[in-house]
């Protein structure tokens, strides 16, 4: 019988054994490895389930010629997938799985779920799972699904750790969940056998616990048969049908199987490691990689019975409950990749490296001394997909109409399918899902990454190597960096920007005065053989900032921000999208698409937001009308009918660009919507002097009368052609500038020359947001989401509800209009100096109301600011004088802060300073 601590000592002294040359290659274990079965730990599973007699010869019952749905895996996301479609009356949706349900990555899952996460969404998507499988399973069919509640338990062992724990309290008040954080004493008491010598506290969740794979997909593939829908088991798709209509639009046409073929308008991509092959039957990209994941699981331990489930962060592992045993797992820096994913591995287990797995074996020792002694009963290390962002891959792909995915879980599937199998199927039936699925929607990466092989692997890399590390708010990849550059990014990158990255994007976060900090190539973290860097400036400022204080570089940001405020700023914002919207129904097409009148005369700038048809709010961007011109250049396309010049925030082009493509194609405009994001790159002077500095260089009048507020023009800066739009994102004059990709540097030279003697300074984008909070303006995917209507958000000044004019979701805003309000965005700041970053509890009157969407501070009104959604706990209207009659507070990491509530921001409240008026 192997031990852990035997297998500690072998693979630290099997001085031959080192990983091969090359990403991800690793030898297997050899001889001299630790012993112990290839076996999950589960009872029963449905390999088993198979007699010596039944093995498979064909599909498990015959095939049907059409069918509404078809989803292609019978794992944990296939199952829930297919019974949530079952449960909103969707007929004809048919399963297809290769081999048995569960085979592929699904069997061999840990299957633990947590309710705590750094996100309001998981949070609601993780309640849903645990309600399907403790509950309306069981309710609805009989049968009992393997949940079993024993709790979970989070270490923390430093301050930083303990403070995001706190965090996760105060969101799960929000939500319901139940939380205490325990001393090491009550730790001690709760779990015996744990080791609480080195803790700073413990984060206890009563009713966490753990999900069996097969029981559970037992019995949601009954549910669904009840209800109409079918599962065939070994029946491999071999192909996907594609049809291009009468539009060019390709859609899915069928599904091909090697005993025939299904027509259908609808494929669901469950297929877990296989997703990508999925796709490219296709031509859908699928950003994903396989690796190898690995748990191992002792013998009887006594005393271990009832004990939660364990996660110790900081040693990267888990300790799961497994009747009176346990199994041990984690995320190493050296995952094996997967590099040829076999079609034939079916209940397939791989040979553990214990050269990679030994580095979870002394911090488990650690935490519980007994397994010290204890033997290994099994190994389990099985395939599982990882994706660029830790993410899952969900959503229309933009590719295919009628092609959905919903894969890439990270290992999590088991935790996440209920709330996401749910959101899948409302997605496929109602055209978007219920909640704000935006950070697994698959149109959320740009095309240019999809199928960049480095960026996915390297990235990928990174969010399992980094999928136990403190979530801090400022913190960045170092993974897949200098993707796409701008054309001022050297320039700026001479001057002490400190970059972020947005999706490929390098774009400048704030400015070091302390000097360059490029972004080196990725080295693994000295995984693979790679050194790793030494005296890596840019990764030590990112260090630097984990904190759930104040940043140590607090005070340059203030810098950067009252600069500003008092004289100018000039931010670099070529990231943005940039599209133009021309052609014959492009008129129409606008009226369609936006909420606001954009329709005024060429030379106007509106900003406006797109919906979706529940209303919620899928985009915020400017539109710009266009005059007609009959000479074709970057900034003014020819075009026949009508034209606009989209500019959205860069972090989201590709989500802005597939929600237009999908609009345009659904209501069949003849229009074009065409991207110069790479072509036009722009700068934003803003502040008091943005005029006096502008004009030194401009070749056109900027006063009020001749350049009014929200309009725009072609001009010349310094001899180069560039649209001007005088707008603002910070509540400033200021204007934008639009460049031509070849004239950025000396327009952005000219621009700074100028503004020299006025004191003009370069800003980034932690000076944004603080800038744009403090103004109270939007920022979409924080306080403003798909599912937050504009009259919730403040926003209906956005909305011509006052015309006549129909417009993508105009009927549901009306409803919601004529029905009042049950929920409402408010700006709340405290006096305390505190950091706050969003997720904290909103109380109002004793009841927590909401949590904080956004957070920040903000140096002119020198307080923390926060946005969240607020709603009256009885279940009544929020009415604006619900809101200003309350008490409020905000809890920041267990501790309540007193708060005052505002019904607009409290910074320039009259709109004076963007009018020009100090």
């Amino acid at each position: 019988m192997a031990s852990l601590s035997r297998a500690l000592r072998v693979a630290t002294t099997c001085c031959g054994r080192r990983p091969a040359q090359g990403l991800g290659l690793q030898p297997l274990a050899s001889a001299a490895s630790p012993t112990a079965e290839k076996n999950v730990p589960y009872q029963r599973t449905l390999k088993e389930a198979l007699g010596p007699s039944e093995v498979a010869q064909g599909p498990s019952q015959p095939l049907p010629s059409t069918a509404n749905v078809v989803i292609i895996g019978g794992g944990s996301l296939g199952c829930q997938t297919l019974y949530h479609l079952a449960k909103l009356g969707v007929s004809g949706a048919v399963l297809l799985e290769r081999d048995r349900l569960t085979s592929g990555t699904t069997w061999h899952t840990a299957g633990l779920l947590w309710q705590l996460r750094p996100s309001d969404v998981e949070v609601e998507l993780l309640a849903h799972t645990r309600r399907v499988v403790s509950r309306e399973l069981e309710e609805e069919t009989g049968l009992h699904t393997g949940w079993i509640q024993n709790g979970g338990l989070f270490i923390a062992s430093n301050r930083q750790r303990l403070d995001e724990y706190k965090r996760l309290m105060s969101l799960g008040k929000a939500y319901g969940v139940e939380s205490h954080v325990l001393s090491p004493a009550d730790t001690r008491a709760l779990y015996p056998l744990m080791n609480v010598d080195d803790l700073y506290g413990t984060l206890y969740v009563p009713q966490d616990g753990t999900v069996d794979p097969a029981g559970t997909c037992t019995t949601l593939t009954r549910a669904a048969a009840a209800r109409g829908a079918q599962v065939i088991e070994n029946c491999p798709v071999t192909g996907i049908r594609v049809r291009t209509d009468d539009f060019g639009v390709r859609r899915v046409a069928a599904v091909e199987t090697e005993y025939g073929s299904l027509q259908t308008p609808c494929v669901v991509n469950c297929a877990g490691v296989w997703a990508s092959a999925v796709g490219q039957m296709a031509g859908v990209k699928v950003p994903l990689v396989a690796m190898h994941h690995a748990y191992v699981v002792t013998e009887r331990i006594e005393g271990i019975q009832n004990m939660p489930n364990v996660r110790d962060h900081d040693a990267s592992i888990y300790l799961r409950l497994q009747g009176d045993a346990l199994s041990v797992g984690g995320y190493e820096a050296n995952p094996i990749f997967w590099e040829e994913v076999s079609d034939k591995f079916a209940f397939g287990l791989f040979d553990l490296d214990w050269d990679v797995f030994t580095q979870h074996i002394e911090g488990a020792i650690n935490r519980v001394p007994v397994l010290e002694k204890t033997g290994i009963k099994s190994t389990v290390c099985g395939p599982e997909s990882f994706t660029p962002d830790h993410k899952p891959l969900m959503g229309e792909a933009p590719e295919l109409r009628g092609f959905f995915l919903g894969c890439g879980f990270n290992s999590a599937g088991m935790m996440l399918g209920g709330g996401c199998g749910q959101e899948l199927a409302h997605w496929i039936v109602h055209g978007r899902p219920e909640k704000d699925m935006y950070s697994y929607d698959i149109r959320r990466f740009h095309h240019s990454l999809t199928d960049h092989h480095r960026w996915i692997r390297e990235r990928s890399h990174e969010s399992y190597t980094k999928n136990y590390s403190v979530v801090f708010p400022h913190d960045e990849p170092l993974a897949g960096r200098n993707m796409r550059k701008d054309p001022l990014h050297e320039e700026l990158l001479g001057q002490g920007c400190v970059f972020q990255e947005r999706q490929g994007w390098e774009r400048p976060g704030w400015f070091s005065p302390r000097g360059t900090a490029p972004v080196l190539d990725y080295d693994y973290y000295g995984a693979y053989g790679n050194p790793a860097h030494k005296d890596y400036t840019y990764n030590q400022l990112l260090k630097d900032e984990y904190t759930f204080d104040f940043p140590p570089h607090h005070a340059v940001i203030q810098k950067e921000c009252l600069t500003c405020r008092g004289a100018a700023a000039v931010f670099n914002m070529s990231y943005f999208g940039k599209f133009y919207l021309l052609g014959l129904d492009a008129r129409k097409a606008a009226d369609w698409l936006f909420s606001a009148n954009v329709s005024r005369p060429p030379g106007s700038t509106v900003y406006t937001c797109m919906l979706n048809h529940r209303g919620g709010t899928e985009s915020d961007l400017t539109v710009s009308r266009l005059a007609l011109g009959s000479q074709s250049c970057p900034l003014a396309p020819a075009f026949e009918g009508d034209g606009y010049y989209l500019a959205v925030g860069g972090a989201v082009a590709q989500h802005n660009w597939s929600h237009i493509t999908t609009v345009l194609q659904d209501q069949k405009f003849r229009c074009q919507l065409v991207d110069s994001s790479e072509e036009l790159g722009m700068i934003s002077i803003q502040g008091p002097a943005s005029r006096a500095i502008l004009q030194e260089v401009v070749d056109s009048d900027l006063s009020d009368e001749a350049f009014p507020f929200s309009t725009h023009q072609l001009v010349r800066v310094a001899g180069h052609l560039v649209r001007a739009i005088r707008l603002s994102f910070v509540g400033e004059l200021g204007w934008e500038l639009h460049i031509p990709r070849a004239s950025c540097v000396p327009v952005y030279r000219a621009v700074m020359t100028a503004g020299a003697k006025h004191g003009l300074v370069n800003a980034g984008y932690r000076a944004i947001d603080s800038l744009s909070i403090e103004k109270g303006y939007r920022h979409w995917h924080a306080d403003l989401r798909p599912d937050d209507s504009p009259l919730e958000a403040g926003l209906a000044f956005t909305c011509k509800l006052k015309s006549t004019v129909p417009f993508l979701g105009r009927e549901a805003l009306e409803k919601q209009r004529d029905a009042g309000l049950r929920r409402r965005l408010v700006c709340l700041t405290v006096e305390e100096k505190v950091p706050m970053f969003g997720l904290e509890a909103i109380w109002r009157n004793g009841q927590v109301v909401g949590h904080v969407r956004r957070a920040g501070f903000g140096f002119t009104l020198d307080k923390t600011i926060a946005y969240g959604y607020i709603c009256d706990p009885s279940g009544g209207q929020v009415s604006l004088d619900f809101v200003k009659s309350g008490d409020y507070a905000l809890e920041r990491m267990g501790v309540t802060y007193a708060a005052q509530v505002h019904l607009k921001s409290p910074f320039d409240p009259d709109n004076k300073r963007v009018k020009g008026i100090y």
